[in-house]
């Protein structure tokens, strides 16, 4: 392989919003927020907002959407930019 092409490979913490659960696996994806993981370490955390832990494949689970409101509810989570 050449040297210098690839991106750097580092721990990074994923939260799965939907299901409030966290995983800590290796990523090249970069961050600005951290958080401190239960080894005392501090690693980069990214907000996801489905994985493994909340997608109806995976979990088995279904789930009625409604679509109406979701323009709403995505301003209150996010807030509306202007």
């Amino acid at each position: 392989m050449r040297s210098g092409i690839h991106p750097v490979s580092r721990p990074v913490v994923f939260r799965d919003r939907a299901a409030d659960t966290e995983f800590l696996t290796t990523s090249t994806a970069r961050s600005a927020r951290t958080i401190e993981w239960a080894d005392g370490n501090t690693y980069p955390l990214i907000d996801v907002e489905i994985s493994s832990a909340s997608h109806p494949f995976y979990t088995g689970n279904t789930r009625v959407v409604d679509t109406a409101g979701r323009v709403e509810r995505f301003e209150r989570r996010y807030g509306r930019q202007s």
